[in-house]
């Protein structure tokens, strides 16, 4: 579950995506206007960080944005930050690389092996509790195993794909996701105007060397 805020961000997701977006060695230069399409998050076991997947459009290509937020520098998370932003409710939050945030990866890798969903998002409006609608609709195909989600270390991230690696299995991100036929382990997602499921992320076991 996802407590939201009716907040001011300084600056907006939207400015902050378009500024990082378009120095990352996956997309384009000229990616320096976005488009918002959906996003989705997910919960923190410790209730801590904030989890965020932004779908968005820029340059006519549709890029996975997957951000943390936290009310503190991440340790030895250099390479991986973005950039700090002002949360009218929160404070100063430093926004990171999901990627690069071990926190993201875990959950991440967990929902895509266990299938499960997205964070149900909860607003307070004059004085109740209200859903706030999803606008993207995840699908995990889901083989529960009792194995670790941990531990996942990037090796590459320079094309259309991000590739973390555990002792036991192979994450697969993709930083522009598209319709094909996904590993056995997936991820996928729909919104409004997609109705065929894009792939978001893969798992696939590998024979460590």
């Amino acid at each position: 579950m996802a407590l939201l805020h009716a907040a001011t961000l300084t600056p907006s997701k939207a400015d902050l995506i378009s500024a990082w977006l378009p120095v990352q060695p996956w997309a384009p230069a000229d990616a320096t206007s976005v488009e918002l399409v959906g996003a989705f998050r997910f919960d923190d076991p410790e209730g801590s960080v904030g989890m965020e997947v932004h779908l968005v459009r820029a340059a006519g290509t549709v890029f996975q944005v997957p951000l943390t937020y936290r009310d503190a520098p991440l340790a030895d998370a250099e390479a991986s930050f973005v950039s700090t932003i002002e949360h009218s409710a929160l404070g100063t939050r430093w926004v990171y690389d999901g990627l690069g945030d071990p926190a993201f990866v875990r959950m991440l890798a967990a929902v895509t092996l266990g299938g499960a969903g997205q964070a149900v998002g909860l607003v307070e409006y004059e004085g109740r509790w209200v859903v706030v609608p999803p606008t993207v609709h995840l699908h995990g195909s889901g083989q529960p195993e009792r194995v670790p989600v941990d531990g996942f270390v990037r090796t590459s991230d320079d094309d259309g794909w991000a590739v973390l690696r555990n002792d036991q299995r192979e994450l697969r991100v993709a930083r522009r996701p598209g319709t094909g036929e996904p590993a056995p382990i997936n991820l996928t997602a729909t919104w409004s105007g997609q109705d065929d499921p894009v792939v978001l992320a893969e798992i696939r076991e590998f024979a460590p060397t």
